[in-house]
């Protein structure tokens, strides 16, 4: 692919030079068939450094919030930095996504804590083992559907839901920063009931956190508006900081991140009991089914963005991956995460290189950093998450929906209300089933038509209408889509409208070119068609049928009951067999 200097992209080598090494020349293009570092290569060296700029902005923004997810959890501060260490390294390794973030993420904390509650004490040692078996747990199942390939699970996910649910996720996490952001308490997790407290504790408002939160928003803001390269985020975390340290903001009231202890994570084995397992296994399900939806729901997002190809089974690798390396280093699930990806996104990253970095800033913070964390204002951190949440609600692209599809606007709302109302596990529930749905719909009334020849002599599909020919004794009709218990009585109710009114008819072509399958009780209602038309002295005949179609067409016997050169490979061929029989009638 050229550059923008017209010369070739400078990625992943096609060949390797002559004068390189023989361990080098048989090192790259084992290298390049191997199924790591999708996420990265090629990689174009002039996006080295924008990538690796947003993994640090991704470090500074993510870090305070992945230390609430610790909380959420009921797990140590600490095991939130740990998310951000071997998990979201393994995944940019192992994924396919070149922009889905992997760290801890507040619904499946919020189901994790859910789970251990009365099995252990909140941060205890057999709370963490509980959480790393979880984790494992979680991470087996991501394997087992990637062999078994689940991941055609994402496709369920159309465009117009994945704006309503990035939406609805934009609107919850927005939200649930407005209680930092005003330094009131509001507690509870569920959006709606949260948003009430918030507004009756409006009174108690603590002025520094609100002046804090809109200083953060008009650096960002400023930045956005006259140096948008210039990562204003991570300016506004470092000016509070310092502005929190100079000032002692915590003396003055204002709520801070707090002491987080330095140190790398240990590897931990996790609780392995069988009761245990027992009792995390529906829990590590529910949390399987969110990881699952919501970071196919992300990465298709972002795919769709930048028009690149769809990698879900990698990705459930390398989500399994990633569970599995938090399992043994101490931590807790973790999850794709919209919000981090959109950080990385609204900082120019375009690759998990971004996540490499990240990681690695992390393990400098791990290490030497988490003194100066300590000041950070959580008002701060609550501001440039709001805005990065207002980013996700897509207001453009649901106008341009509903001024082209109201239905498909309505499918957006609904999967928006519930995320807002029931939260991100069950909202994605309702997604999926929301395009499943919208799928039947379209399949369960397929645009069926009659195909004519135009004064050019090509084919042009019509409506079908009682009684239309193709030509004076023949009709070529064309299914829309493949044929289902649920569909095939529209075939069966167009076909009779064609074969008994109008002129007579001596040939049905039925044009199989939409057809890639024929389910049981479809075979039934085909074969009761091939009857009629037999009984009304008219040739049923078939055309572009694929060679599945042609099996199943055997296996159901309908083949016996057709004449032995009833297929033909094209309508166009059809249409010539008729003239020819004509002709050598007349």
């Amino acid at each position: 692919m050229p550059d923008s200097r017209g010369g070739r992209r400078r990625g992943w080598p096609r060949s390797v030079p002559a004068q390189w090494s023989a361990p080098a020349r048989r090192w790259v293009p084992a290298m390049r068939d191997l199924p790591v570092l999708r996420g990265i290569l090629p990689l174009d060296r002039s996006r080295i450094w924008p990538d690796a700029l947003a993994g640090v902005t991704l470090a500074a923004l993510g870090v305070p919030e992945v230390l609430g997810y610790a909380k959420i959890a009921g797990m140590p501060l600490v095991t939130g930095l740990y998310t951000m260490l071997l998990p979201m390294a393994v995944f940019a390794v192992l994924g396919s996504s070149r922009h889905l973030v992997v760290a801890a993420d507040s619904a499946t904390a919020a189901l994790l804590a859910a789970a251990l509650t009365g099995m252990a004490v909140a941060g205890s040692e057999r709370y963490v083992r509980l959480a790393g078996l979880a984790a494992l747990l979680t991470g087996l199942m991501l394997v087992l559907a990637r062999v078994i390939r689940l991941s055609f699970l994402a496709n369920f996910l159309s465009r117009t839901v994945l704006a309503g649910f990035l939406t609805g996720v934009g609107i919850q996490v927005a939200a649930g920063q407005l209680p930092d952001m005003l330094g009131v308490t509001a507690p509870g997790q569920d959006t709606l009931p949260r948003l009430a407290r918030t507004v009756q504790a409006l009174s108690g408002v603590h002025w520094a956190d609100v002046a804090v939160s809109a200083g953060v928003i008009v650096i960002v803001l400023a930045f956005r508006r006259f140096a948008r390269r210039i990562p204003g985020a991570l300016i506004a975390v470092v000016i509070a900081i310092s502005v929190s340290y100079a000032f002692d903001l915590a003396a003055h009231g204002v709520a801070v991140v707090g002491p987080v202890p330095r140190g790398l994570p240990a590897l931990v084995l996790p609780a392995h009991g069988r009761a245990d397992a027992a009792a995390l296994l529906a829990p590590a399900a529910s949390m399987f089914v969110v990881i699952m939806a919501q970071s196919a729901a992300t990465a298709r997002a972002y795919a769709l963005k930048y028009r690149e190809p769809l990698g879900g089974a990698d990705d459930l690798s390398g989500l399994g991956a990633a569970n599995v390396a938090a399992a043994f280093t101490g931590t807790f699930v973790v999850n794709g995460s919209p919000t981090k990806a959109q950080i990385v996104d609204s900082a120019g990253g375009r690759s998990q290189l971004s996540s490499l970095a990240a990681a690695a800033v992390v393990l400098v913070t791990v290490l030497l950093l988490t003194g100066p964390l300590a000041y950070l204002p959580k008002a701060a951190l609550a501001a440039i998450v709001f805005l990065i949440a207002a980013e996700l609600i897509k207001v453009k692209e649901l106008r341009d929906i509903y001024d082209l599809r109201k239905n498909e606007f309505l499918i957006a709302v609904l999967t928006t209300v519930a995320v807002v109302v029931l939260g991100v596990e069950y909202g994605i529930v309702l997604a999926i089933a929301a395009s499943v749905i919208e799928h039947l719909r379209h399949s369960y009334n397929p645009l069926n038509t009659v195909l004519l020849k135009s004064p050019a002599g090509h084919w042009q599909p019509v409506p079908v209408t009682p009684g239309a020919r193709t030509e004076d004794g023949i009709v070529v009709y064309r299914f829309g889509t493949s044929l289902y218990y649920a569909n095939s009585a529209r075939l069966l109710a167009d076909l009779q409208a064609l074969a008994t009114q109008g002129d007579p008819l001596e040939w049905l072509v039925f044009d199989c070119a939409a057809i890639v399958d024929i389910v049981y009780t479809a075979s039934e209602i085909l074969t009761r068609v091939v009857e009629l038309a037999q009984q009304h002295h008219v040739r049923f005949v078939l055309s572009s049928v694929l060679p599945p179609v042609r099996r199943e067409l055997e296996a159901y016997g309908i083949s016996k009951k057709l004449d032995p050169d009833y297929c033909y490979e094209t309508p166009g061929e059809a249409l010539d067999a008729f003239r020819a029989t004509r002709a050598n009638r007349g």
